[in-house]
């Protein structure tokens, strides 16, 4: 599959559809407002994404391809902002302006965590949108697919209009499609809904046959090429006339947030179209791709590069005792991927229980966990000449075999507030019987917008107490 994924530079495509402004705002909710049971959140950061159908755009651009893009946006500040950020991203923009505001979505996040989204739209003029194609009707001599992205906004309110000039012009044509109404898309070569939306339109399917059964139906009844349909944690599965189902299992490692990826999906098949692949393999290259992006925090893209890497079989006993160079281009590679960076630290002399179960809820905060470990110096430092009871290398062995942690690596010093400004973790933890005010490290973490977290204690689990029953000496009068 790797020289199709070469071969998706080739590609030519054209996407119409509802353009939208998305907004970030970013920061750390510490305490709760006195005036209501709400999180106050200090916004530190405010970030502006390319969404909607300009996302699909984007996704076909950072996979090689030529991309125009066709749609509405208000004539005020929103709309200029997202042209620019179109251009930047290197999409041939042919918008039209209308009365109607520009769509913008505001999601407010807090440590990576959205705590609340507001959406800003009014719908533009029915003849605005009709007179797209009017307009743009020089988009089919110059594509090898087409995209309808249609977030019910209005742009696609006649999209079989679209779909009779492409077919017309033995264009195919990938529709994500919203109305429950299917029959609006008559005529297109793949539908893209997701199961929820699929359900909606056919009845809850129990079982892959009933969902094939349904599927074909709507192909029959609409002159529908195919439906691939997504599935979320399932997969996606494909299903086209003549053709035996592909269902395909769920590719991803870790979802972080599905936003955005059914735009990756609807612009790897389109580009794998117009590039000449057949529908199954860009149904595959589809499902890895989407594999990739919920993995990424908000509106976010996968690249060429991306895709190609995710194609590659994974590094056999790749080394999670790193370090600190390598760990730094690790996290490095992690945060360009928008995955969360949880840290914490101690001796781990002798590994019990109480480590496992603490080391696992830490994994469960999400994204990666790094494990820092006092050297052997540091260790008799803190607890005496008779400690460690391990050395170094057995303690890092042991804590690298474990599932629930990614890296570890350790420092010489007393405590790890070096290694923690060089990391600068999302989520730095410690055990239940620290306070939080008295952990190393943690006032620089929240500082930048970070969390510093206890997990339970359990009691009757700790190195200290193993050894000093171990060196009870032996009862005889029994």
């Amino acid at each position: 599959m790797k020289s199709a994924v070469e071969q998706l530079k080739t590609a030519r495509i054209a996407v119409i559809g509802d353009l939208m402004l998305d907004r970030y705002w970013t920061g750390a909710a510490t305490r709760i407002s006195p005036e209501a049971p709400v999180p106050v959140l200090r916004v530190g950061a405010r970030e502006e994404r390319i969404g909607g159908a300009a996302n699909v755009a984007a996704n076909a651009v950072a996979l090689g391809a030529q991309v125009a893009l066709c749609g509405l946006v208000g004539d005020d500040a929103d709309g200029r902002t997202l042209q620019q950020l179109c251009v930047a991203a290197g999409i041939r923009t042919l918008v039209q302006t209308t009365r109607a505001a520009t769509t913008v979505k505001l999601r407010v996040l807090a440590q990576h965590q959205q705590l609340l989204r507001l959406d800003f739209e009014e719908p533009p003029a029915a003849q605005a949108a009709l007179d797209l194609l009017a307009l743009h009707g020089a988009l089919f001599a110059d594509a090898g697919a087409i995209v309808l992205s249609d977030y019910a906004k209005g742009v696609l309110s006649v999209p079989g209009a679209w779909i009779e000039r492409a077919q017309r012009a033995g264009i195919p044509v990938v529709v994500d499609p919203k109305s429950r109404d299917f029959g609006r898309y008559a005529g297109a070569t793949v539908l893209t809904p997701n199961l929820s939306e699929f359900q909606h339109v056919v009845g809850e399917c129990r079982d892959d046959a009933t969902l094939v059964e349904r599927a074909l139906a709507l192909c029959l009844a609409h002159r529908l090429g195919a439906l691939l349909i997504t599935r979320g944690e399932h997969g996606m599965s494909l299903i086209a006339q003549g053709q035996p189902a592909l269902h395909l299992p769920a590719r991803a490692r870790d979802v972080y947030d599905v936003t955005g990826a059914g735009d990756t999906v609807c612009a790897l098949l389109a580009c794998g179209l117009a590039a000449g692949l057949d529908l199954a393999l860009a149904t595959r290259l589809a499902n890895i791709a989407a594999g990739v992006v919920v993995g990424k925090l908000g509106t976010a893209v996968v690249s060429n590069t991306e895709l190609a890497a995710a194609l590659a079989p994974e590094p056999v006993d790749r080394p999670a005792v790193l370090t600190h160079a390598a760990l730094l281009a690790e996290i490095a590679q992690a945060r360009r991927r928008n995955e969360r960076i949880v840290m914490t630290n101690g001796c781990f002399d002798l590994l019990h229980a109480g480590h496992v179960r603490y080391l696992t809820a830490a994994a469960e905060l999400g994204g990666r966990l790094l494990v820092a470990v006092n050297s052997d110096a540091s260790v008799q430092r803190l607890k005496g000449p008779a400690r460690p009871i391990n050395p170094l290398s057995a303690r890092l062995e042991v804590l690298a075999g474990l599932k629930a942690v990614d890296w570890v690596t350790s420092f010489e010093e007393d405590t790890p507030a070096q290694l923690i400004q060089l990391v600068a973790p999302d989520v730095l933890v410690k055990g239940g019987d620290y306070a939080i005010e008295d952990i190393v490290g943690g006032a620089e973490v929240l500082a930048r917008g970070g969390q510093v977290l206890t997990l339970p204690y359990h009691p009757g689990h700790s190195s200290t107490s193993l050894i000093a029953a171990r060196a009870q000496p032996a009862d005889t009068t029994r």
